[in-house]
C-alpha cells in the first residue's frame, strides 16, 4: 500500500481544477510519485504531455494539504481504506480503462471482485416483472460463484445486492458519491451488509453529493470491473444504458432481457437487442456467453516454467509477469529500475514470444 504522504499527494492533485485521473496518471509517471509532482515548479510541470500553463498554475495554486489531511482522518474513523492505481490490489480490469481512477475509496474487501464479475444495471422503478427476473438471474449467477456488480440505486440495483446478501453470495456496491454520503439513504444498512460480505467503493472523496454528474462516472466503473453488463428493464433515457455503452467502449459483453411490448421499461433492453447486444433468459445462458473468458480469469497459479537463458534482469520482468495485465509503470515501481531499461526488456521478451503487450502498455505472458 502507499505511504500516507503519497496519499495525501494524490488526493491534492485530484482535488485540482482540471486535473482527473488520466493527467494524475501522465504527472506521477513522469516524476514518480505524486509527492514529486507537489515538488516541480511550472515549467517543469509543463513538460508533461497535456499540461499547459494554466494547469499548471492550478497545480502550484490549488494545493490544499488540510482537505488531504481531513481525507484520511474520515477513512480511519470510518475503518476505510484507499486503494491507488499503482497497488497490487486495484482490479486488474479497471486498470484498462483509460480514464481509471487514480484513488478507490474502500469499505470492505477489493478480493471480493472475484474475476468473474457481472453488473446487474436497470430501472429505479421496476415493474413486478422486473423484480422476479432480477431475482432469478441473480441467485442463477450466484450460485455459479459469479460477484454482482451494481450502483445500489433504487429499484434494479437494490434488488440486485440484496438477492446476493440472502443467497450468501459476493457483491460490490458502486457509489456515485463519497462513501459517506450514502443515496438513497434508505440502503445504509444494506450497504453496510455488502461491505460486509463484499465492498463498497468509490472513486469521489468523504463528503461528495450524490449529484448528477457523478453517475456516468460511477457507471463506467461499474461495468469496468465486470465482464459483462447484463440490463434488466430500462427506459430508452435510463441511465443503465449509459453503463451499457460504457461497457461497449470497453470491450465488455452487453446482455439484456426481453420484457413486456407495452412496457416502456422494456424499451431500454430492446433497443439494445436491436443494436446486438445479446438476448438472455437465464444465468446459464449469461454463464455460457461469458465461459471462454471466464477461463482467461482463473486463479490457478501460473506454472509456466522460467526459459533457461534469461538474463537476470530480464528474469525479474518475466517472474512480476503472468496471465493477469501489468502496467508498465506497476513494473517499473516494483523493478525500481529506470522506465527505458524496463521496455527495452519487455520488447526484447515480446521478440522471444514469451510475453505479449496489451493496448495501454499492459503486458502479460504469451
Amino acid at each position: 500500500m502507499v505511504e500516507t504522504q503519497e496519499l495525501e499527494a494524490l488526493i491534492q492533485l485530484l482535488a485540482v481544477p482540471g486535473i482527473g485521473p488520466a493527467r494524475v496518471r501522465a504527472l506521477v509517471g513522469h516524476f514518480r510519485s505524486g509527492s514529486a509532482v507537489l515538488q516541480a515548479t511550472q515549467h517543469e510541470l509543463c513538460q508533461v504531455p497535456g499540461i499547459d500553463q494554466t494547469l499548471a498554475q492550478n497545480l502550484l495554486e490549488s494545493r490544499n494539504a488540510a482537505f488531504a489531511r481531513r481525507q484520511l482522518a474520515l477513512m480511519a474513523h470510518r475503518q476505510c481504506t484507499i486503494v491507488t492505481f499503482w497497488d497490487d490490489e486495484y482490479p486488474a480490469r479497471l486498470k484498462h480503462l483509460s480514464d481509471a481512477p487514480v484513488l478507490l475509496h474502500l469499505q470492505g474487501s477489493l478480493r471480493s471482485v472475484a474475476r468473474n464479475a457481472v453488473a446487474i444495471v436497470g430501472t429505479r422503478s421496476p415493474t413486478a416483472y422486473g423484480k422476479l427476473v432480477t431475482e432469478k438471474i441473480v441467485a442463477g449467477l450466484v450460485a455459479r460463484g459469479v460477484t454482482i456488480v451494481s450502483g445500489l440505486a433504487r429499484g434494479i440495483d437494490t434488488i440486485a445486492h440484496r438477492t446476493v446478501l440472502q443467497n450468501g453470495g459476493r457483491t460490490v456496491a458502486v457509489l456515485g458519491s463519497g462513501l459517506d454520503v450514502v443515496y438513497p439513504a434508505e440502503n445504509r444498512d444494506l450497504l453496510e451488509g455488502i461491505a460486509g460480505s463484499g465492498a463498497a467503493i468509490s472513486e469521489f472523496p468523504f463528503g461528495t453529493k450524490p449529484d448528477a454528474v457523478n453517475f456516468p462516472r460511477r457507471n463506467r466503473i461499474i461495468s469496468g470491473l465486470s465482464l459483462g453488463v447484463v440490463v434488466i428493464e430500462a427506459g430508452r433515457e435510463s441511465g443503465a444504458l449509459i453503463t451499457a455503452n460504457f461497457a461497449l467502449e470497453q470491450g465488455r459483453e452487453v446482455f439484456a432481457l426481453p420484457g413486456n411490448i407495452f412496457s416502456a421499461k422494456s424499451a431500454g433492453p430492446h433497443q439494445l437487442i436491436r443494436e446486438g447486444a445479446r438476448l438472455v433468459e437465464s444465468a446459464d445462458e449469461i454463464v455460457e456467453e461469458l465461459q471462454g473468458q471466464l477461463d482467461l480469469f482463473t486463479d490457478a497459479a501460473d506454472e509456466q516454467a522460467l526459459p533457461p537463458d534469461l538474463q537476470e534482469s530480464d528474469a525479474a520482468v518475466f517472474n512480476l509477469l503472468s496471465h493477469e495485465p501489468l502496467h508498465i509503470d506497476i513494473l517499473t515501481r516494483k523493478l525500481a529500475l529506470p522506465s527505458a531499461q524496463v521496455m527495452a526488456i519487455l520488447l526484447d521478451l515480446e521478440l522471444r514470444g514469451l510475453i505479449k503487450q496489451l493496448p495501454g502498455k499492459f503486458f502479460v505472458r504469451a
